[in-house]
């Protein structure tokens, strides 16, 4: 079986613009450097889970529908283990050649295609909704966060219809910010930092553009 690739940029592209911990609002100016000509490359899973001059970028899905958050508990089926029984507000997960080969130039809209497709793979969707990305999403704190680098979406449905696909995926549902608090101790840590801002995620969504737009724009 051909080894796993994923997709990566060098730490150095994001600590050019400025290293930071948690969410970054900033969303233009890192995405800008983040999808330029040659930023980013594909490298054996193995080899970049354990060289953290490199982060995997991996989109972050968060999907609200009045007022509350999907959220799922990450079953022994889940392919990053070291994140199992933990729960998430987050669906999303690497990005791999088969959405894209070669990279050439800006691949913003490729990108997007990529995170529908991962989506589709771990949920079934029957609800229209919009997408904004809100955030960047970095943690170095853990072995997990040290080789990774989040882009947080933020999917306002019309409606709650969504269903698991994966069979990691289990406890699926909607919870409120409050419920969620109440188990924030649970969580894995992107999704605590994810939880502590969503106030500003969902104003955020609320004034800007969409994500589509905002590729098409740069």
């Amino acid at each position: 079986m051909a080894e796993e690739r994923v997709l990566v940029v060098e730490r150095r592209i994001v600590e050019e613009i400025g290293a930071f911990h948690g969410l970054n609002f900033d969303v233009d100016a890192y995405l800008s450097a983040l999808f330029a000509p040659g930023a980013g490359r594909f490298m054996p899973r193995a080899a970049a889970e354990n060289n953290p001059d490199y982060k995997q970028l991996i989109p972050y899905v968060i999907m609200t529908h009045e007022g509350k958050y999907l959220t799922y508990v990450r079953g022994k089926r889940a392919g990053e283990t070291r994140l199992v029984g933990n729960r998430s507000i987050g669906i999303g997960g690497h990005i791999n050649p088969v959405d894209a080969m070669p990279l050439l130039g800006d691949f913003g809209q490729t990108y997007l295609e990529a995170v529908r497709r991962e989506v589709a793979e771990e949920t079934t969707l029957d609800a229209g909704h919009t997408d904004h990305i809100v955030a960047l999403l970095n943690d170095d704190s853990n072995d997990v966060g040290k080789v990774h680098l989040g882009v947080v979406h933020y999917w306002t449905l019309d409606a709650v219809n969504v269903r698991r696909r994966e069979q990691m995926i289990t406890q699926m549902t909607f919870m409120t910010p409050d419920e969620l608090r109440g188990v924030r101790d649970t969580m894995e840590t992107w999704s605590q930092l994810c939880l502590d801002g969503l106030d500003r995620m969902a104003e955020k969504a609320r004034t800007g553009v969409t994500a589509d737009a905002l590729f098409s724009t740069r």
